[in-house]
């Protein structure tokens, strides 16, 4: 519960402590900051009758003294300028102002400097500069994210601002936690060491004061990696619960939109699934797919149940008792429908592209040798008409990331095939993710091929054979996490910025994947987290991807890549 918390802990301190009725103003980052936690309904019991876009609040002259705006917004200098001209001529009755992270002097000056009319109450700094997704996972939800795949060169400023942010959000994380790291990073990757080191130079030498929290624990480790070390796992189709419907609908913010799939009536249109507010959701969110229909078919068979009594009412004591549960029985009512209409539009995507066929050769690419075999799949499936665009493009990146050094010519084949079947997609995008992600650029262990240990394992695991064939792929936050349990996280792989090491096993990790994380990794952290080893593991990311996010990224750095070349 540990990020949830915090977040809800700052939100609730916020609104309590100022009575009367408020207007709650935020901007487009907060908003996703406050909505992954907070139901309008909860709002509305803290007295807030208003919630308004920073935007908007600006274009708007009418005057309403008898609330009390509460500005919730990160400190960047577009929000200062808009709260400036809010108090040259103040509409509301008071101004509480909370910021999601650090503020500098100059920006304090400002707001001091405008309070003409005495209007401000309050200035304080809330770090909850993260969306708290899940109990241990976190997007920065960063728009500019393929960002991290560009040299330097080719667009510096948007580059450091992309930094820039990471390294707002990594501090606001361990300012909400109480704690300095130690911070570590992924060798291979220059974006992870810059995050990593201006990361550690802001928490030792400019703001050390403030990350000076007296605490004698062995200190947490901040790991920064890069998403091009483990390009596999946002390519591979999923069959646990979330990271299915990621896949296949898309979830933003802890909601799911359905008109992206299909015709809905308004209020199936947008659903919401966060596992704080929905106990279906949090019992099933990481189970396989075969499983949650058996699930479904249990809570509708209860619903049933409960429909059944409430038609048997026959007294003027069983109409009260009906109206008392009332509430609950539409709650259930909703959960139901929504659950079950997830399942049944994502059963139609599985069927109609073929996802069952596809998803084998997918497991077999990322989990197990045999290139032979593998060039006839990817053949066959894309001459197979019935397989989608995306699918063919996922399967033959699939095969390239594997067997790139291998079967060269093979893999031309394979290209040219691609070309021909599915010319929508650009030629080269394989060849620039294996420019940004093959195996000489790659950090760590991708396939357990190069390292005795996991060639063992993987030997052991080939020969108990797999429990579902479907959900056998491990991601390398795994191998990352046993790793760094069994005190094994390599110094040569990952090193250590300035001279802070860790004494001794940390009891608590924060994982960074700059490129964004998947729901598949969560999903593993979440499971490592119950195994109780002594060591919390919180995931974060600059967003949370699929398949269709990831080549979009990949698309779109590929293309200023091109035109920055040509400019040069």
């Amino acid at each position: 519960m540990v990020l949830i918390s915090a977040v809800k802990d700052y939100i609730n301190r916020m609104l309590q402590d100022i009575s009367g009725m408020k207007v709650l103003i935020l901007d487009s980052d907060t908003v996703s900051i406050v909505s992954v936690v907070y139901s309008q309904s909860e709002l509305l019991q803290k007295e807030v009758f208003l919630v308004e876009l920073v935007e908007s609040i600006a274009k708007s002259i009418e005057a309403m003294s008898h609330l009390k705006a509460i500005y919730f917004v990160r400190p960047t200098s577009k929000n200062i300028q808009h709260i400036k001209r809010q108090l040259a001529s103040p509409r509301f009755g008071e101004y509480h102002l909370f910021f999601s992270n650090i503020l500098n002097n100059t920006q304090l000056h400002i707001l001091a400097d405008s309070d003409e009319h005495e209007a401000v109450h309050q200035v304080q700094e809330f770090y909850a500069d993260f969306v708290a997704s899940d109990p241990y996972h976190f997007t920065l939800n960063i728009p500019a994210n393929h960002m991290y795949m560009l040299p330097a060169v080719v667009d510096h400023s948007n580059l450091q601002s992309f930094c820039d942010r990471v390294v707002d959000g990594l501090a606001a994380i361990f300012l909400a936690l109480k704690r300095r790291p130690v911070i570590r990073y992924s060798r291979t990757s220059d974006v992870a060491k810059r995050i990593a080191q201006e990361a550690g130079k802001l928490m030792y030498q400019q703001e050390s004061g403030l990350f000076d929290f007296r605490r004698t624990e062995i200190s947490p480790m901040l790991l920064v990696i890069d998403r091009r070390d483990d390009p596999v796992t946002p390519l591979l189709n999923q069959w646990t619960y979330q990271a299915m419907v990621h896949e296949l609908v898309g979830i933003q913010d802890n909601k799911v939109d359905l008109g992206n799939i299909g015709k809905f009536s308004k209020d199936q249109q947008e659903l919401v699934l966060s596992s704080e507010q929905d106990t279906f959701f949090k019992a099933n969110m990481y189970e396989n797919f075969g499983d949650i229909g058996m699930s479904i078919k249990r809570m509708v068979d209860d619903f049933q149940q409960v429909a059944k009594s409430n038609q048997n009412i026959q007294t003027v004591e069983d109409m009260a008792k009906f109206v008392d549960n009332y509430p609950e029985y539409r709650k259930m009512h909703g959960n139901v429908s929504k659950h079950v209409t997830l399942v049944t539009e994502m059963s139609k995507i599985v069927e109609e592209r073929k996802l069952m066929v596809v998803s084998q050769a997918e497991q077999e690419l990322a989990c197990n040798g045999g290139q032979g075999a593998a060039f006839e799949a990817v053949t066959n499936l894309l001459n197979n008409e019935s397989v989608s665009d995306i699918d063919r493009l996922r399967l033959v990146m699939l095969y390239a990331l594997r067997y790139e050094k291998e079967s060269p010519v093979q893999l031309m084949q394979l290209f040219n095939k691609l070309a021909s079947r599915s010319p929508k997609y650009k030629p080269g995008l394989v060849q620039f993710l294996l420019k940004q992600a093959g195996t000489d650029k790659r950090t760590g262990d991708l396939y357990g091929n190069r390292d005795l240990l996991n060639i063992a394992r993987n030997m052991a695991r080939g020969l108990k054979g797999v429990e579902n064939v479907y959900t056998q792929h491990q991601p390398l936050v795994f191998q990352i996490m046993e790793s760094i349990t069994k005190g094994r996280l390599r110094d040569v792989d990952y090193p250590f910025v300035g001279n802070h090491f860790q004494q001794a096993r940390p009891q608590e990790v924060v994982i960074f994947i700059i490129g964004g994380t998947t729901f598949e990794e969560s999903r593993s952290v979440a499971l490592q987290n119950a195994t109780n080893s002594g060591i919390r593991f919180i995931l974060g990311g600059s967003a949370v991807l699929n398949s269709k996010r990831f080549l979009k990224d990949l698309e779109e750095a590929q293309r200023i890549t091109r035109a920055g070349t040509s400019v040069i």
